[in-house]
């Protein structure tokens, strides 16, 4: 019970850090706020509404994997090197997909 405890410690923890730290993700958790109670009050199945909504915690989930993915290089060195920016341009583009998938969800189930 104490291990549990503690990891729901450290994903709060992550939860404060990225929250602080990264502006997009604000603005990730603004969208997922305005749009997941919208997604619960369309007339339309629970599978749809689970199926939007967990299309906006895909976003949340990419911004923090994004995020991951560039406090690590952050951390290796500041210098730019080619395979850093190539791992950050690869979190980027994950951050883009879901955006995709979320929006190509929302506009076939509202269709």
């Amino acid at each position: 019970m104490k291990r549990i405890l503690k990891a729901f410690i450290y994903s709060y923890d992550g939860f404060k850090a990225i929250f602080k730290s990264e502006p997009a993700f604000r603005e990730d958790l603004l969208v997922f706020i305005i749009f997941a109670p919208i997604a619960c009050f369309l007339d339309i199945s629970s599978e749809q509404k689970a199926l939007l909504i967990f299309s906006l915690i895909f976003i949340l989930f990419a911004e923090c994997v994004n995020t991951a993915i560039e406090v690590c290089i952050d951390r290796i060195s500041p210098q730019i090197h080619p395979l850093s920016k190539k791992a950050k341009d690869i979190g980027s583009f994950l951050v883009l997909l879901s955006f995709i998938n979320a929006i190509t969800i929302w506009f076939l189930v509202l269709l």
